[in-house]
């Protein structure tokens, strides 16, 4: 195995120290003595004790998710919980993806709920704001969520004021850099191959080339990449004021990307975020607080056009730039771009203005009840330009006019929750009933315009449109150049029943009812009921004489969830025939379906159940928590095969509600926590989840071929009985080493000697389309993380470790061979080049027959990752405060400095946006390393 050198108003898990529903906390240092500590979480809408919780939720604290160089919050949590895989990019500003057991949908995602707002995307926001972050993982705890939450919620809660005035200024700098970067072949072993593939594919020499035609030696990789700079500042201050209380906020994030930048016209792939945040409440009556949560975000993305393909196919025999025009190099007879001209000369940026503003008001009454009230929006504008320059040093007949297209969008979504809470305790029985409204509207609209001949000078100024020639909308859309504006609501009802009995016997019983503007009125309301059960063995009183346990509970769930983020179109798509349908002589203007899309599509709908055991032993030193899930998503809108549709494009990708899925599994954490003594700490932490994915059904017994696809040859196979995203192709058995090994295999089209030897899967003598079959899923068999936490005397020491198992790879890049490209060193090294020489790798060849889907293209995607290693030390505190500190801690950190892998790319970690193509390497965006310097200071 090859080892490189790399790099959650709703609930929340806080200590509780007198705290109410609004998130208010007294600092540890300043309880009472004598008051006791009690681990509470906050449930969606209100407040529980973590013991007397009955569903699946995983914690995450503030200290996880300081000091980590990660602009997105979700990324700090990559290996901490169990049933949770985070899938992170190494483009700047990118959003991880979030899969909670399993894939559960190809279309919807994960939400995360920052202070009562649902969005899917959380790049706005800090994590220095971030008081504590909850993952809600069974039914029964999202179902409070219904619609919304099929495929998970991930719950923020941001961090509050009280007490003395306290200042915190946060920063680190660090340095990115791209590790494991494949091997390629330098000039001289491209030329020896390429003179040894014309053997191969002609039986001569002819047109072989040599180091005096081509004296150049360019390393591609080292030409688009280049080590960068990743900078984080932030500032708070919180407190209280008489009867308010405050938090605020400013950030200023920039990560520089390594993609080479400062060449041409290339802003490369940076990512600057300025962001503010403010959180108030106040206190006007002993029964009546009211508050604002306010967050508002500035950022730019710099997008350059990847050439990660061009640099990976580009033979090195040619320079960068042309040593006698002085103009980027053109590769002559290589239908390859000039990796570093591609990099240079294309610019695109988006811009985005961000305000979330969360208003609420809390009145308790009557002793025993509660109303609040919330209203939030989310508000933001988003502009982006697209420059493509005209390639001067592609051939005359290549060159194109100059393009710039610009996209300028407006995002206007609000939510409105109500709910009334009674909580009552009446002798041994404890009660609590919640009832709630809420009411949700997104709406969006979009300015597109594309124009040719535009004179850009390299600045942001010159960017002007109407400067251009050929002016036009991209689609059709109303006047102003609007492009598919629309809105859709969410109303809501709810309730929920949670009681106890002593603490001991446990019942959570929840009910939601959603209806959807997405959906006809056929479809448009669904109930989503969610039932939990515990058992906290350790009260009963045959329990009262042991001290190994500090707590044992059992606990069950189940609970259905629906999912209305679908394609949904009403109407069916047009294209209109340029030259019209003739009648005999007459013609006339003419149109026909291009797409076709069921408009009966309804809900998706997930069921699942869990059973689960907690235990603390030892005075709570060691926490062992176990469950066992089971989920069932049905009814997934996706495309499936059908009978032709005349004049439709996607006669073969028709769109309804076509698939079931099943995921399984089972996870466990273990956490123990110990002080040695008053100088030291040990904290060991570990998790683990397997899974196993499903296709159960789809619609007519019908399947679908797509994904990246060569000459129609699609390598992903969506059918029954089969995980999400299989690998579809012929299964490689050997090489053939001569004429006499063709001879007596089946008929295979256009075998060679060096060629694959195809298996004969229907065993009928011909190797064809029937012969194809599954050849994996990118989908783990299992995750896990673990990690340890060292405290001796002022420092501080923190190690990550993360990991999965049992996944597949599709190494797409790796396939793209059409002629000339180069190769990678590991085939130059494996090669078949001679009777006995490989029976794994072909020969060097145009022949496209190796180039059909095949498992030679599908590797491992196992792996384990240093994820995180921190050393940090904390000034003496009377030293601090001869310094007029309160605090100073000082670190450095090392984030994915250590991989071990077998894959044959940069990465294993692959995040796809489309989830059918979650395995498929497709020149994505390698991971950095970082290594950073930071300081805390509180005063």
């Amino acid at each position: 195995m090859k080892q490189r050198d790399l790099k959650y108003s709703c609930l929340i898990a806080v200590l509780y120290f007198g705290m109410n529903v609004n998130g208010q906390t007294t600092p540890k240092d300043t309880a009472a003595k004598e008051q006791k500590i009690e681990e509470v979480v906050l449930i969606g809408y209100g407040s529980q004790k973590k013991e007397n919780v009955t569903g699946s939720i995983g914690m995450v604290s503030a200290k996880d998710l300081a000091d980590k160089p990660n602009a997105n919050p979700i990324s700090s949590i990559q290996g901490k919980l169990s049933g949770v895989q985070v899938l992170n990019s190494g483009t700047p500003g990118t959003s991880p993806r979030v899969d909670i057991r399993g894939v559960g949908s190809l279309t919807g995602k994960t939400v995360f709920i920052v202070d009562g707002m649902i969005t899917d995307d959380i790049s706005f926001l800090n994590p220095q704001d971030i008081e504590s972050m909850s993952v809600l993982k069974d039914p029964s705890s999202l179902a409070i969520f219904g619609a919304r939450a099929a495929n998970g919620a991930v719950i923020i809660k941001t961090k509050t004021g009280k007490g003395k005035p306290v200042y915190n200024f946060s920063s680190y700098l660090g340095v990115k850099k791209i590790t494991n970067v494949p091997k390629m072949l330098n000039a001289d072993q491209y030329i020896e191959l390429y003179n040894e593939k014309l053997i191969n594919d002609n039986g001569n020499s002819n047109g072989s080339i040599s180091r005096a035609q081509f004296p150049s030696d360019t390393d591609w990789f080292k030409e688009i990449f280049t080590t960068s700079i990743i900078n984080s500042n932030d500032f708070s201050a919180s407190g209280s004021l008489g009867k308010l209380n405050y938090y605020g906020s400013v950030g200023y994030l920039q990560d520089e990307g390594n993609f080479a930048a400062g060449r041409g016209y290339n802003s490369g792939t940076g990512f600057n975020r300025f962001n503010t945040k403010v959180n108030l409440s106040y206190k006007i009556t002993d029964n009546l607080t009211i508050g604002d949560n306010f967050s508002f975000s500035k950022m730019r993305t710099d997008l350059a056009k990847n050439p990660l393909l061009n640099a990976y196919n580009a033979p090195p025999t040619f320079p960068v730039m042309n040593p006698v025009s002085g103009d980027y190099q053109y590769f002559n007879g290589y239908s390859i771009p000039n990796p570093r001209a591609v990099l240079d000369l294309y610019r695109s940026q988006i811009r985005q203005e961000r305000m979330l503003n969360n208003i609420w008001a809390e009145y308790k009454f009557l002793s025993d009840f509660t109303l609040r009230v919330s209203y939030t929006t989310d508000n933001y504008n988003t502009s982006q330009y697209e420059f493509t320059p005209t390639i001067t040093s592609a051939p005359t007949s290549d060159q194109k006019p100059t393009k710039l297209i610009t996209r300028d969008s407006k995002n206007r979504n609000y939510i409105w929750d109500n709910t009334l809470s009674w909580k009552k305790s009446l002798g041994n029985h404890n009660l609590e009933i919640l009832a709630g409204y809420s009411r949700t509207r997104n709406s969006y609209s979009q300015t597109y315009l594309e124009a040719l001949n535009v004179n850009f000078n390299g600045s942001n100024e010159s960017l002007n449109i109407f400067s251009g020639t050929d002016i036009f909308k991209v689609s059709d859309a109303v006047d102003g150049y609007d492009v598919a504006p629309y809105q859709d609501r969410i109303e809501s009802m709810f309730g929920r029943i949670n009681y106890d009995y002593k603490g001991k016997y446990l019942v959570n019983g929840s009910i939601r009812r959603d209806g959807t503007s997405k959906y006809s009125s056929g479809d448009r309301h669904r109930i989503f009921p969610a039932v939990s059960a515990g058992w906290v063995v350790s009260k009963e009183e045959f329990m009262s004489n042991q001290n190994v346990f500090s707590l044992l509970k059992l606990r069950a769930s189940w609970g259905k969830l629906g999912n209305p983020d679908v394609a949904r179109k009403y109407t069916l798509l047009t294209t209109k025939f340029k030259d019209g349908a003739y009648y005999g002589n007459t013609g006339a203007p003419a149109q026909t379906i291009d797409t076709v899309i069921d408009p009966n599509i309804g809900w998706e709908t997930t069921t699942g159940r869990d059973i689960g055991l907690e235990m603390g032993l030892f005075n709570n030193k060691l926490k062992i928590d176990a469950t066992y899930f089971d989920k069932d998503t049905k009814d997934v809108v996706y495309g499936v095969v059908q009978g032709t549709v005349s004049g439709a494009s996607n006669w073969n990708n028709f769109v309804t509600n076509a698939y079931s899925f099943n995921n399984r599994g089972f996870e466990v954490s273990v956490n123990y926590d110990t002080r040695i003594n008053d100088k030291i700490k040990l904290g060991v932490y570990g998790n683990l989840t397997t899974i196993k994915n499903k296709i159960t059904s789809v619609y007519e017994g019908s399947y679908l071929n797509t994904g990246a696809s060569l000459f129609g040859n699609s390598i992903v196979r969506l059918e029954n009985g089969q995980p999400v995203g299989s690998y579809y192709g012929y299964q490689v058995v050997g090489v053939f080493q001569n004429q006499q090994d063709i001879d007596g295999w089946a008929q295979q089209n256009t075998p060679k000697v060096g060629g694959f030897k195809f298996q004969d899967i229907d065993g009928n003598g011909v190797i064809d389309s029937r012969d194809k079959t599954f050849l994996g899923s990118p989908i783990p068999k299992g995750t896990y993380g673990f990690g340890v936490n060292l405290n001796i005397y002022d420092f501080d020491l923190a190690l990550d470790f993360q990991g999965v198992f049992g996944n597949k790879i599709y190494n797409y890049n790796r396939e793209q061979r059409y002629g000339n490209e180069n190769w990678d060193l590991d085939f130059y090294n494996n090669r078949w080049h001679g009777e006995g020489t490989s029976n794994t790798y072909s020969m060097t060849t145009n022949n496209q027959e190796i180039i059909k889907p095949n498992s030679f293209f599908v590797e491992s995607g196992s792996y384990i990752r240093l994820r995180n290693i921190t050393l940090g030390y904390n000034l003496p505190k009377d030293f601090a405060k001869s310094l007029m500190v309160t605090k100073l801690r000082l670190y450095v950190s090392a984030q994915n400095p250590w991989t071990s892998f077998k894959y044959n790319g940069f990465s294993p970690e692959i995040l796809n946006t489309d989830r059918v193509q979650m395995g498929v390497d497709n020149s994505i965006y390698p991971i950095s390393a970082i290594y950073t310097i930071g300081m805390n200071l509180t005063f």
